[in-house]
C-alpha cells in the first residue's frame, strides 16, 4: 500500500504527551514510518517510575518492532519457573507452554526506549507539560504554546491532562489491596537453599492477608511486590515495617532489610478505569491514561506498548487520521478490555493465590504477536 506521507508531499507530525513506556513506543514506532514525532514529558528529566516490570510474548514482539529487543536482554531475566506459594509450601508451577517472558526493572526497559527515540530522531521534550488538547488536531502546553499536528496521542498517565480536558466518560474503582514496590539487591547467596532464579509468587492469609511477589530482573537486582490491604496500616506502611513482613516470610530477611532502608518506598492501591472511549477525532490515548489495570497478569505495559505500535501501524494504512483512529479502536481494544476484565477478577478475589491461573484466557494478551496482528502462540 502506498504511503499516505508520500501521496501528500507533506510529512504528517504528532505531538505525543508522557515519556512513559506507552507514549515512548508510539513515538519510536511513528518516526520508523516516517512522521515528524515531538514527545512531552512534564518531568525535567526521562526516566521511569516504579520498581520493577513483567513483559510477555506480546510486549517483546513490541520490543522488536522498534529496534528495542537486543539492548533489553542484556540486562533482564527469564525466570525457570513462575511458582506459587501458599502459606510458605508450593503449590504450583507454571512455564506457559514455553510462552516467552522477561523481568527487568522499570528502568532498564525506559532506558532502552529512549536511547531508541533518541537513535531514530524523536524529538524529546522535558519540563514541557500538556494541559489541554483539542479533536481538531492541538495540543496546549502549560506554556501556553499551541502546538498542531495530524495525530496527538495522551500517554500522560492516570491523571490525564489530554483525557480530562477533552471530557472522555470514565468509570474508576480501586480495589481493596495495594502494593509496595521496591528494587533490592539479590543476596541469592544469603538467601541459602531454595530455586531463587524462579519468580515465587508467595500467599499469606494467616494471621494477616499479605503476598510477596518474589522477582529476580538480572544477576544482581530483585525486584519485590510487597500487597497488604490497604486497611492494614502495618502492612501498607511506608517505609516498611520490617518486623511484621519478616514475621511472615521470615525467610526473605536479608532481602527485606534492605527493602526497609529505602525511604522513597510507595504504598500503591490497585486502580481500574475504563472509558467509552480512545479517541476523539485526532486524539487517541494509550497506557494508564486510557486502561490503567490492576497488575495481576502484569500486562498493563505489555497492552500499553502492543496499542501504541498499533496505532501506528493502523493510521500508517490510511490517509484519514480520524477513521484510522476508529479502526484501531475497533481492532485492538477488545484483548485489552479482556485482559483488564480478568486482571480486576483476580486482584479482587486474590486469585492468583490458588496456583496454576494462568489459564488460556488470561493469557490472552500476552500471546497476542502486534507484528502479526494475530494470536500466534499456541494456548494448550
Amino acid at each position: 500500500m502506498a504511503n499516505p506521507s508520500a501521496a501528500s508531499h507533506r510529512t504528517r507530525r504528532a505531538e505525543i504527551a508522557g515519556g512513559g513506556f506507552a507514549g515512548l513506543t508510539a513515538a519510536i514506532a511513528l518516526r520508523q514510518n516516517g512522521w515528524d514525532v515531538r514527545l512531552h514529558e512534564k518531568s525535567p528529566e526521562l526516566r521511569a517510575f516504579g520498581a520493577g516490570i513483567y513483559l510477555w510474548h506480546n510486549g517483546l514482539r513490541v520490543l522488536e518492532g522498534v529496534g528495542a529487543l537486543e539492548d533489553v536482554l542484556k540486562g533482564s531475566h527469564t525466570p525457570p519457573t513462575y511458582e506459587t506459594w501458599m502459606h510458605n509450601k508450593s503449590v504450583s508451577r507454571e512455564t506457559f507452554n514455553g510462552l516467552p517472558w522477561r523481568v527487568m526493572t522499570r528502568q532498564h526497559l525506559h532506558n532502552a526506549l529512549v536511547n531508541r527515540a533518541r537513535a531514530v530522531g524523536v524529538e524529546l521534550r522535558v519540563d514541557s507539560e500538556a494541559v489541554a488538547a483539542d479533536p481538531a488536531g492541538r495540543l496546549t502546553l502549560h506554556t501556553g504554546e499551541v502546538l498542531e499536528a495530524d495525530l496527538i496521542v495522551g500517554a500522560d498517565g492516570v491523571g490525564s491532562k489530554v483525557r480530562d480536558s477533552i471530557g472522555f466518560q470514565q468509570d474508576r474503582w480501586i480495589s481493596t489491596d495495594g502494593i509496595i514496590r521496591l528494587i533490592v539487591p539479590r543476596m541469592k547467596q544469603q538467601l541459602g537453599d531454595g530455586e531463587w532464579d524462579n519468580t515465587i509468587d508467595m500467599w499469606n492469609f494467616s494471621p494477616r492477608v499479605q503476598r510477596i511477589l518474589y522477582s529476580p530482573c538480572n544477576a544482581n537486582e530483585l525486584y519485590l511486590g510487597l500487597m497488604a490491604p490497604a486497611a492494614d496500616p502495618r502492612g501498607s506502611r511506608v517505609p516498611l515495617d520490617l518486623e511484621v513482613w519478616v514475621e511472615m516470610f521470615p525467610f526473605l530477611e536479608p532481602c527485606l532489610v534492605e527493602a526497609a532502608k529505602l525511604q522513597t518506598a510507595r504504598y500503591d492501591k490497585y486502580e481500574t478505569t475504563k472509558l467509552d472511549s480512545w479517541t476523539r477525532g485526532k486524539v487517541a490515548l494509550l497506557g494508564d491514561a486510557a486502561h490503567a489495570m490492576c497488575p495481576a497478569l502484569g500486562q498493563g505495559a505489555g497492552c500499553a506498548m502492543v496499542n501504541a505500535l498499533s496505532l501506528a501501524q493502523d493510521v500508517e494504512a490510511t490517509s484519514s487520521v480520524e477513521d484510522a483512529l476508529d479502526a484501531w479502536e475497533k481492532r485492538i481494544r477488545p484483548i485489552t478490555d479482556r485482559c483488564q476484565a480478568i486482571s480486576g477478577q483476580y486482584a479482587a478475589n486474590r486469585s492468583l493465590s490458588k496456583g496454576n491461573m494462568f489459564t488460556p484466557e488470561a493469557l490472552e494478551a500476552a500471546c497476542y504477536d502486534p507484528l502479526r496482528r494475530i494470536p500466534s502462540w499456541p494456548q494448550n
